[in-house]
């Protein structure tokens, strides 16, 4: 945290809205995009974004300023988005650096058909995590998305680190098997279209 983002939290602390406000345009893009990834549409992602800056606010007295401001925000993202999963009653894929890209929310500023095959991608990641029970796909998301430690993860859900690794390691291999299939059935069915727009050769 920066001088100023210091500061900010500070004035917030001691009730300056403005300042709040500075932190909440700071956080706003890593909280949407951690509950982006826990319930899986724009419009549930913006209201439980809103809904957790606005139990922030109502908290911040409480805030131990010891404690990240980033990893206390969202894991009270986190936390309201597994509430939420629950209610909906919602009971390793390759991560590599150079993969992050298409692992974020689309970006509306590139061309239409790069924008296609992220949002292509986009549901078929969130496809995969759909499927994983609301405590496994928060371990998933603050692991790889967030780079939380094991530990992080274990206090933030109420689990022992080794559960926090077995959750990991079980949710990692049922997604990487998960996702091979759904590319090798996405690669017949290009190739099968591709086969029937080309002309015969004579």
């Amino acid at each position: 945290m920066n001088e100023n983002e210091s500061e900010w939290l500070v004035r917030a602390i001691e009730g300056d809205d403005e300042a709040f406000a500075r932190l909440v345009e700071l956080y706003q893009k890593p909280v949407y995009n951690l509950c982006y990834r826990m319930l899986g549409t724009p419009g549930d992602a913006e209201d439980a974004a809103q809904e957790t800056f606005l139990r922030a606010y109502k908290n911040l007295k409480r805030y131990d300023q010891k404690r990240s401001f980033t990893t206390w925000v969202l894991s009270i993202a986190s936390h309201y988005c597994i509430d939420q999963l629950r209610k909906r009653r919602f009971n390793a894929f390759s991560i590599d650096d150079e993969e992050n890209s298409w692992l974020e929310p689309p970006d509306p500023e590139k061309g239409p058909e790069a924008v296609i095959r992220e949002q292509e991608k986009q549901e078929q990641v969130q496809m995969l995590l759909d499927k994983l029970s609301p405590k496994d796909r928060a371990a998933v998301v603050m692991r790889y998305w967030y780079e939380y430690s094991y530990e992080e993860i274990a206090q933030e859900l109420s689990l022992t680190v080794s559960s926090v690794k077995s959750r990991l390691h079980r949710s990692r291999r049922k997604l990487a098997g998960q996702w091979m299939t759904m590319q090798t059935k996405t690669a017949e069915r290009i190739n099968a279209e591709r086969m029937r727009h080309e002309s015969p050769a004579f």
